[in-house]
């Protein structure tokens, strides 16, 4: 057979032609790439599927942006099950969204793109001095995301049209002045109450387990007491990091690329501006914006009759708490420095002009450019190092994306060993002893990844000690490890945890203790409220609840008004008990007009964020929207205690 194929080539080719390329049509790249994704199926919306491998792929994206955005951010609570689970619900959202934007018929034209584009800041700094896009810098930046300009113009025309489904629901929500006042005096008002506490610890003070308790709690909770499976492993990391180590420029190179980007490498030209801000949010009423810019312009006009009176103007007038006690002193800044168009004003006029009035999303703004300090032209001396990081970034860039394919087939078809990859493209073998099933506390890298460690403990790579498959833990940065040696999961003896045992007995007794006599007071305590003992009465409420628990309030705030004073019993857990009775309801502390205005401005957000939440529920249901995994169960503080203590 395989002779036949040799002999006759053009023949195989012209036949396998015929097989694939109906596939494309049918179903385009995209329906074919799914056709070989063997990936379970997570969710559905308008019976469109979205693969596991979708799911983990938008969660790298949104942890990459996370940690870009936040760099002192805990990696391991990005990779946490609440995390991803939050990943995907907002990729079943935007599909959702999709899928309205489309029966609507809703889009984005090019010009709306462009304008997103352009203020885009990422992009906006692309740009050269004469305004035009640095194309080659704007296709980098895209590859280095794993994404070409058609695909990144595609998503944002995507979210452009998306966005336009709950505009109509968004733009249009209010709420009287009187309803919000009704439901914020109603949800902050406060009420007097007594409390009687139960602590565990108080109990658990009185208990002295026998060795026979200790024992039987321990065979009722084997699991609570086991040390988990641990491994020794060793794993290599292919990244751009990596390859730049090992890329050496040559001096002509380094010349010929400052001749190529010496204006787009030196320092930026800097300006020094005084304004004047009339503040007016672009979410503010018409009139009172109009308002805002009328006194703008009797301003500008004011300082442009008398240049020399605009920092005592900006200091009795300015709506700037930074800038208004320096006279409107803004002190140096580049052009990326400041929103648009405060920057674009300020950077086209003339040292000592003073500008017309500049709206920005701030309100209204009067300019006056006091100085410019004009960037020295660095010598190819002086910017070599830098110049030599940037060449060898887009090398190592480039040598990644062209042997990231030969990194993934080596580890699978050598998988018996990372050493020949290792050898082949320059690798260092890492090592790590006590490797666990999920990421111990503070970990970082490799080995704080789900997804690598998940691949690690799989049971082909357990049994075989094969490597595993190449793994992307983030972006442009792959790993592949095996297990040199394993230990399964076991449970410690009763003699190497007997403290803990006791301690965890004390703890569900004394709770349990504490809850027993809790609610025998209760009961007593309603049948003859004279015989009750409190502590001393104080007011909460939910803005106000004096350092007591959120479940205690939360009880007070529940009691039936009309049937004061009223009992109740709140279980608080592994910290035992509390019994409040509420006195009486008092109403809240009046508030400035001011704070009442921001008060109901918020009330109206929450309100429209109910109705917008209210709209797209509504089409979850109608595009069929359904999430196949369960949703994590958050783990309560005495159930992370408990768990924490082995």
């Amino acid at each position: 057979m395989f002779d036949f194929i040799r002999k006759h080539t053009k023949i195989t080719m012209g036949f396998l032609f015929l097989l694939i390329v109906p596939s494309f049509i049918l179903f385009g790249m995209d329906g074919y790439n799914k056709s070989q994704d063997k990936s379970p199926v997570v969710a559905k919306v308008d019976g469109q599927e979205i693969l596991q491998s979708e799911w983990d792929l938008a969660h790298l994206r949104e942890v990459d942006k996370l940690k870009a955005s936040m760099p002192s951010l805990d990696a391991k609570l990005l990779d946490s099950p609440e995390a991803r689970y939050a990943t995907l619900e907002s990729l079943v959202r935007d599909r959702v969204l999709t899928a309205a934007a489309i029966k609507s018929k809703l889009g984005a034209s090019d010009e709306r793109l462009a304008r997103e584009l352009q203020d885009t800041p990422e992009i906006a700094s692309l740009r050269r001095a004469d305004g035009t896009l640095d194309m080659e810098r704007y296709r980098q930046l895209l590859s280095s995301q794993g994404m070409t300009p058609d695909m990144f113009e595609a998503n944002v025309r995507t979210d452009l049209s998306n966005r336009q489904v709950l505009l109509g629901v968004m733009g249009s929500g209010f709420a009287s002045n009187a309803a919000a006042d009704t439901a914020l005096n109603a949800y902050f008002e406060k009420r007097e109450i007594q409390i009687a506490r139960f602590a565990s610890a108080d109990y658990a003070a009185k208990l002295n387990p026998t060795d026979a308790d200790l024992e039987a709690f321990y065979k009722a909770n084997a699991n609570l007491f086991q040390a988990p499976e641990q491994a020794t492993i060793e794993y290599v990391l292919f990244d751009v990091e990596t390859i730049k180590k090992s890329i050496k420029v040559a001096e002509a190179d380094l010349k010929t690329y400052f001749d190529q980007n010496a204006q787009r490498l030196s320092a930026k030209e800097e300006r020094r501006a005084s304004h004047i801000l009339i503040a007016s949010p672009k979410s503010a009423p018409d009139a009172d914006r109009q308002k805002a810019k009328a006194r703008a312009t009797e301003l500008a006009a004011l300082v442009k009759k008398s240049p020399d009176t605009f920092a005592d103007v900006a200091r009795k007038n300015s709506q700037d708490p930074g800038s208004a006690p320096t006279g409107g002193d803004l002190d140096f800044f580049p052009r990326d420095a400041m929103v648009k168009p405060f920057s674009d004003a300020a950077f086209v006029m003339k040292k000592g002009d003073i500008s017309d009035v500049v709206e920005s999303e701030f309100g209204y703004h009067i300019i006056k450019l006091t100085d410019i300090k004009t960037p020295k032209q660095r010598s190819f001396e002086e910017m070599k190092p830098e110049l030599e990081a940037d060449v060898k970034k887009q090398q190592a860039q480039k040598k990644f994306t062209e042997t990231v394919e030969g990194f993934t087939n080596s580890v699978y078809e050598q998988a018996d060993s990372l050493k020949p990859t290792a050898d082949r493209l320059g690798l260092d073998i890492k090592t790590a002893t006590g490797v666990t099933r999920n990421p111990a506390p503070g970990m970082t890298g490799a080995l704080a990844s789900a997804k690598f460690l998940n691949a690690l403990f799989a049971p082909d790579t357990i049994e075989k000690k094969r490597n595993t498959e190449a793994v992307e833990v983030a972006s442009n940065q792959l790993v592949s490890g095996r297990i040199t040696q394993y230990t399964p999961a076991r449970t410690k003896p009763l003699a190497e945890v007997k403290d803990i045992v006791r301690q965890r007995w004390l703890d569900q007794r004394g709770a349990e203790e504490a809850r027993k006599d809790g609610m025998a007071k209760l009961a007593a305590w309603k049948a003859a409220p004279a015989s009750a003992v409190l502590a001393e009465t104080l007011s909460v409420s939910r803005d106000q609840p004096q350092k007591q628990p959120l479940q205690l309030v939360d009880a007070a705030l529940r009691a039936d008004a009309t049937a004061l004073p009223a009992f109740a019993g709140i279980d608080l857990g592994a910290q035992g008990y509390a019994i409040v009775n509420v006195l009486k309801v008092l109403p809240r502390d009046a508030s400035l007009e001011a704070t009442a205005k921001q008060e109901r401005s918020q009330y109206t957000q929450w309100w429209t964020a109910a109705e917008s939440l209210a709209y797209y529920n509504v089409l979850k249901e109608r595009f069929k929207a359904e999430i196949k995994v369960a949703k994590p169960i958050r783990i309560k503080a005495d159930q992370l205690q408990a768990t924490t203590t082995q």
